[in-house]
């Protein structure tokens, strides 16, 4: 777990310098707005502070109304100017800042749309992304919550720089000789008043860092229960699919116990309890800390200036200052402990993003105008993170321009032998070629290319019908539309107002149109004629389809192929009759082949099983 690592101090600044780089390479000037803004925060008090001292010092004094009316309108001009600007640069920080999640999570939305499938669908890739986004929302942690500490260390910083200025006098402002206070102008005052100022300087960032790192170190349970909470309280309630069940069960009682018996509803005894109490314990004290330093502090500077050294508006002077001292070194403080707190978590999202292909990727270039001859030369093939395979020592050729049927029961390897044909996976053993080429020396997407295809699991976007056929933003109408009455869909088109511009569901757009099931199907079925390859791979391609749009589109099909080599998967024999060839699948292995008429005259052969279990739907 990328949490119980040890990280060197070398990791730890390699990991941040590499933070900053990913920023740096957003969109909008993030760090720059980060800045400004922090500039001006931590300044802005200074102005009170500043002024104050000379307001109360001049009512001490000569109490000259001139001067005392120049201070204060100086006083609320500066103040005027100094929050507009503020809050002007505020609101270009928010606006920075928001981009900075879409982006972040865009990095990882990116690469995992460009990693092999293979780790796509990997347990533990999916394990990780999801422990990212939960400790992300869950206790703030990851590379998006690096702008936070950033900013407050130039705070800090900022405050150190002008405390330090306002109060370069204080050590230097004797108390009178003959005072029973003059010892508080000995140099070794010095050294006690930093030892004092260590208390909140040191222990209270300690103390803070301490708090934060219990989420750390217990991140494995904060995971279970922002899972609970992301469950019941944003999955569920969005899963229109489960509602219909939840009312027709009358689920609701089921889910209630469970949610009730769960120890992260019960707040008392909820890991986020104990979390926040054990991390309100060190906060508390460290401000403990911090309110006894200061106190100790405003004392020394309060007895000075009674003892003569300076005036009583040195006193608002020099305990402002000093305060925003403190806190200016207990911010940069802790906000670098945070930063190593949180580095554990950015380990996360670099392992993610480091995540590399590991399926080789060829430069030798697809000839479009050539045929396509591909060939499965004795593949083997068993899942990552399994020893059982899931196919063995398969032989088979897809012959040119014919369309070939693949059939067997559940389980019996077909969708894997597709998904290894789309170079979805590699064999674990064997070769498959193109052309004679092992097809891991072609360009991968040349290669992809060559291929339409509709997956039993095909999956549709919230975009236009247009849009979801021609799988780009701008397209041939016409072609579109073709496609789309070819599969069946140009009735259900035609009732849609906006037409190709109807959008899909209702993700983005409120008159999104929800289809069916068999109508998505066809949807389908139209990119993959609209993509217009060589190979056409339909996997179960109707089986939402009632049997009249079945019959439709297998009457059609041999017209829709055209010349093109196509390949089907199905459960239902009936569709086997208008192929050419039929490979017949059985515990992975390549049982049969040949054509209907051929395969049924065989009593023994699993296909004449698979047919005459079917017959009585055919008859």
């Amino acid at each position: 777990m990328a949490e119980d690592k040890k990280i060197t101090l070398k990791q730890h600044l390699a990991m941040f310098i590499r933070g900053m780089k990913l920023y740096g390479s957003f969109p909008k000037p993030v760090m720059l707005s980060i800045a400004l803004s922090a500039i001006f925060e931590a300044a802005v008090p200074f102005i009170n502070i500043f002024f104050a001292a000379q307001i109360l010092n001049e009512l001490a004094g000569s109490r000259d109304i001139e001067r005392l009316t120049l201070l204060v309108l100086v006083t609320i001009g500066l103040n005027l100017v100094g929050f507009l600007i503020q809050r002007a640069l505020s609101r270009w920080e928010d606006y920075c800042r928001h981009q900075t999640w879409e982006v972040g999570y865009g990095l990882l939305s990116y690469r995992a749309m460009k990693m092999d499938y293979s780790d796509v669908v990997d347990p533990s890739t999916q394990k990780l992304f999801s422990r990212i986004r939960e400790n992300q929302w869950l206790v703030g942690f990851g590379l998006v919550s690096l702008e936070e500490h950033i900013k407050e260390i130039i705070q800090g910083v900022i405050r150190i720089a002008l405390a330090i200025t306002f109060t370069v006098t204080l050590f230097a402002m004797r108390v009178p000789a003959d005072s029973a206070y003059a010892w508080l102008s000995s140099w070794w005052m010095i050294p006690i008043v930093l030892l004092i100022f260590a208390g909140p300087i040191v222990l209270t960032p300690y103390l803070n860092t301490l708090g934060g790192k219990v989420w750390l170190e217990d991140a494995e349970h904060t995971k279970d229960a922002n899972r609970f909470f992301g469950y019941y309280f944003f999955t569920l309630p969005e899963n229109t699919a489960a509602g219909k069940d939840i009312r027709i069960y009358n689920q609701k009682r089921l889910i209630k116990r469970q949610i009730d018996k769960d120890p992260e509803w019960n707040w008392k005894n909820s890991v986020l309890s104990r979390l926040m109490k054990t991390e309100g314990k060190y906060v508390a004290a460290g401000v403990a800390v911090t309110f006894f330093c200061n106190g100790l502090i405003f004392l020394y500077v309060a007895l000075k200036a009674m003892a003569g050294a300076f005036g009583v508006g040195s006193i608002v002077l020099y305990v402002g200052a000093l305060t925003q001292f403190g806190m200016g070194i207990s911010a940069v403080i802790t906000a670098l402990g945070q930063l190593r707190n949180n580095n554990a978590f950015m380990d996360n999202w670099f392992e993610f993003l480091d995540i590399s292909n590991k399926m080789h990727r060829g430069d030798v270039k697809v000839n479009s105008e050539s045929v396509h001859e591909i060939e499965f030369c004795d593949v083997s093939f068993k899942y990552p993170g399994t020893d059982e395979y899931v196919l063995k020592n398969i032989s088979l050729k897809f012959d040119i321009g014919k369309r070939l049927a693949i059939v067997g029961e559940n389980g019996s390897g077909k969708t894997t032998l597709i998904k290894l044909l789309c170079r979805l996976y590699d064999p674990t053993e064997g070769t498959i070629l193109l052309n004679g080429v092992d097809i891991t020396e072609y360009d991968y997407d040349e290669y992809m290319a060559i291929f339409s295809v509709v997956f039993q699991d095909f999956e549709l976007l919230p975009f236009t019908i247009g849009q979801n056929v021609a799988t780009t933003v701008d397209y041939d109408a016409e072609r579109v539309r073709s496609s789309l009455v070819d599969v069946g869909f140009g009735e259900r088109l035609e009732t849609m107002s906006k037409g190709l511009d109807t959008y899909l569901y209702k993700n983005f757009e409120d008159d999104g149109v929800e289809v069916s099931g068999g109508e998505a199907q066809k949807i389908a079925l139209a990119r993959a004629i609209y993509r217009d390859s060589p190979f056409l791979i339909l996997d179960e391609p109707t089986a939402a389809l009632d049997p009249v749009a079945e019959y439709e589109i297998y009457s059609s099909m041999n017209e829709i192929a055209g010349d093109k080599t196509a390949v089907f998967i199905s459960h239902r024999l009936s569709s086997c009759r208008f192929c050419d060839n039929i490979a017949v699948f059985h515990k992975g292995e390549l049982v049969q082949r040949g054509s209907h008429d051929n395969l049924l005259e065989d009593a023994s052969g699993k296909y004449h099983e698979l047919w005459n279990a079917q017959a009585q739907y055919y008859q």
